[in-house]
């Protein structure tokens, strides 16, 4: 009868820690490095850093992976505004989305290739390691998706610390250049 009593004793106080851990624990979020792959290639085509301020998200390209014949510092010719021939390195392309729950909604997002503009969705995978951007013209079912995959915390050491410092400045204590790290790898092609 006692360890009858002390194994449901103990069940009961490991279901109420695991659910007082999961409650501490922070809620999955697209904030952060992010990194598309070029399916034919395999290789990284550039890294997005997203960041959350007063509850609107907005994202700005972080590194840009420049291929021979490319112009090494290339500039958003056809933007708009005061985004009109800024670096393309440093530039906000997403702003305005709304975080809820997985989703992100009510953005846009900018192609520096053209400046055009086109509304936008994102949706944060439940294991907060994918993003799926969505960019569209009126509704979301004329739109294309990019698959952005999440980098690791070590990887903001490869980003330019002043990008970092405007946009998402917490993130700098993070973004300290270790002395040994490896760079990221693109994820396994599936």
């Amino acid at each position: 009868m006692r360890a009858k009593n002390l194994a449901l004793f103990l069940a009961c106080f490991s279901i109420l820690g695991a659910n007082n851990g999961a409650a501490q624990q922070r809620p999955p979020t697209a904030t952060g490095l992010w990194q598309q792959i070029d399916d034919a290639t395999g290789k990284s085509e550039g890294w997005f850093l997203i960041y959350e301020t007063n509850g609107v998200y907005e994202g700005v390209i972080a590194k840009t992976f420049i291929k021979p014949g490319e112009d090494p510092n290339p500039v958003c010719n056809n933007c708009q505004g005061d985004q009109r021939n800024a670096p393309t390195l440093g530039l906000t392309f997403i702003k305005h989305m709304r975080r809820n729950g997985m989703n992100y909604e009510d953005g846009a997002i900018l192609d520096p290739r053209n400046g055009n503009v086109y509304n936008a969705v994102m949706q944060l995978s439940p294991d907060n390691q994918i993003l799926t951007v969505r960019g569209y013209l009126g509704i979301s079912l004329f739109g294309q998706n990019r698959t952005w995959h999440r980098l690791p915390d070590s990887a903001l050491a490869q980003v330019d610390r002043s990008i970092i410092a405007a946009h998402a400045p917490a993130l700098l204590p993070a973004a300290a250049r270790p002395t040994n790290a490896p760079a990221p790898r693109a994820p396994a092609a599936r």
